[in-house]
C-alpha cells in the first residue's frame, strides 16, 4: 500500500502505558485531532498496556465507544510483562514491534514509526511535520515543550528555571554552529531526541535491530545505533510536542527525575549543576576532527593515525565499512570513548556565562582557527 509523503496511512504512533489513566485520554483526542494529507487516512495508533492495575484500558474503551476516536485506527494491546523486565525499555520494545508488524502486514510502503509518552499532547501538524522532517532524514527528534501540569508548581520560578536552562542548551547549540555545524540538522535546531518524539522508518528500525530493551535511556540508544548505520538526525524546529512537569514517573533517570531535580532547585535545596563551556568545547572540537578525518588525505584510517589513533583501534572501527562520516565519527567515538576526566560541573547561570564569552570571543575568529 503505497500512501503519498504526508498521509497519516504511512505511519504508526507506538505508545507503552502503565497505570496512565490519568493522562491518557489527552494524549488519545490529540492524536485524534492530527492534520494529515487530506487523503482521509486513519492514523494507526498502537498502545502497549503493560501491567496496568488502574482503568488506563476501560477509558480507552471508553472513548472509542463516544466516538473520540474515530479519527484513528486504535489497537490497544494488554500485556503482562515478567517483573525482572518490566521497565519502559520492555515496553516500548513491545510497542513499536508491535507498530512496525501492523504497517507490515498491512503492506504499507515507507512505513513510518512514531515514538511518544502517554503524558504527552501532540500539536495538530505534529505527525506531519515528523513525515515532513523524514524526508531529508533517517530520524527526526521533537522538541519538548514543557507544560505545567500540578497547581503547586505553577510558580514563575519554575519557569524561569526552565527558560534559562533552555538558554544553556541553545548557547551550546550556538557554540556547535560556530564549530562544526552538521549540514544534515541545519539552525534553528532545537537538540531533543528523546521517546517522547521520534520519528523513524520501520524498515530502518528493523535493519538496526529495534530499540534496546534497557532500564533507562533506550531513546538515546535508538539514536546512536541510527547513527552507527550512517543516519541523519534531524532536530526540525517544526516539530514539537508537549510534556508534562510531573515529578514523579516510572523511570528512574527519565523526565520525571528531571523535572523532581528542578524543583529542588527552586526550593533551594541544590544547585543546578551542568558541565562548563571548556567541556562542550571539547566535544565538539573532537567531533569535528573525527569527521575530518573522514575525508583525510591519504583516507580514512591516515586521518586517525594524524589523531594518534593507535592501530589496534584503527582496526576495530574498521572506517571501510562505514557508510558515511557520520556512521565513522560515531564508530570512532564509541572506540575511543568519552572525553575524560570531565570538568567538575558548575552553577547554570556560571555555565551561561562561560558559554556567552565563548560564543562572543569564537565569532570574532575565523573558522579555519577554530580547530
Amino acid at each position: 500500500m503505497r500512501n503519498s509523503p504526508l498521509s497519516l496511512g504511512r505511519a504508526v504512533v507506538c505508545v507503552p502505558a502503565r497505570n496512565e489513566a490519568e493522562v491518557m485520554p489527552r494524549l488519545v483526542r490529540s492524536l485524534d485531532r492530527q492534520i494529515g494529507s487530506g487523503d482521509g487516512a486513519l492514523l494507526r495508533v498502537v498502545i502497549l498496556a503493560n501491567n496496568c492495575t488502574d482503568e488506563t484500558v476501560s477509558l480507552i474503551r471508553e472513548m472509542e465507544r463516544n466516538g473520540e476516536t474515530r479519527h484513528l485506527d486504535l489497537r490497544v494491546i494488554e500485556a503482562v510483562v515478567p517483573r525482572e523486565v518490566a521497565h519502559v525499555g520492555t515496553a516500548r520494545r513491545m510497542a513499536l514491534d508491535a507498530g512496525a508488524d501492523w504497517l507490515d502486514a498491512d503492506g504499507v510502503q515507507d512505513a513510518v514509526l512514531l515514538s511518544t509518552d502517554a503524558d504527552a499532547v501532540a500539536a495538530p501538524g505534529w505527525a506531519r511535520a515528523n513525515l515532513a522532517a523524514l524526508e531529508h532524514a533517517e530520524l527526526v527528534g521533537g522538541r519538548l515543550v514543557i507544560e505545567t501540569e500540578e497547581s503547586e508548581n505553577r510558580d514563575p520560578e519554575i519557569h524561569a528555571l526552565h527558560r534559562r536552562i533552555e538558554q544553556y542548551w541553545v548557547a551550546v547549540r550556538a557554540l556547535e554552529e560556530a564549530i562544526d555545524p552538521p549540514a544534515h540538522d541545519p539552525a534553528p535546531r532545537h537538540g531533543d531526541h528523546v521517546a517522547a518524539s521520534l520519528a523513524l522508518r520501520a524498515a530502518l528500525y528493523r535493519e538496526v535491530g529495534g530499540l534496546p530493551a534497557i532500564p533507562c535511556g533506550e531513546d538515546n540508544a535508538l539514536v546512536a545505533k541510527v547513527r552507527l548505520a550512517g543516519g541523519r538526525v534531524r532536530h526540525c524546529p517544526r516539530v514539537s510536542i508537549s510534556v508534562s512537569d510531573r515529578g514523579t514517573g516510572r523511570v528512574t533517570g527519565g523526565m520525571a527525575t528531571e523535572m523532581a531535580r528542578r524543583a529542588r532547585v527552586v526550593a533551594g535545596e541544590e544547585d543546578y549543576l551542568l558541565p562548563p563551556a571548556s567541556h562542550w568545547l571539547a566535544v565538539i572540537e573532537r567531533q569535528r576532527a573525527f569527521r575530518l578525518a573522514w575525508s583525510a588525505k591519504g583516507g580514512p584510517e591516515a586521518g586517525l593515525r594524524a589523531l594518534g589513533i593507535s592501530a589496534e583501534d584503527i582496526a576495530a572501527i574498521d572506517p571501510g565499512s562505514c557508510v558515511n562520516a557520520i556512521a565513522f565519527a560515531e564508530r570512532v567515538g564509541e572506540r575511543v570513548g568519552e572525553i575524560a576526566p570531565e570538568p567538575a560541573h558548575v552553577p547554570l547561570d556560571e555555565a551561561i556565562a562561560g558559554l556567552d564569552a565563548l560564543l562572543a570571543r569564537l565569532i570574532d575568529r575565523p573558522r579555519a582557527r577554530v580547530a
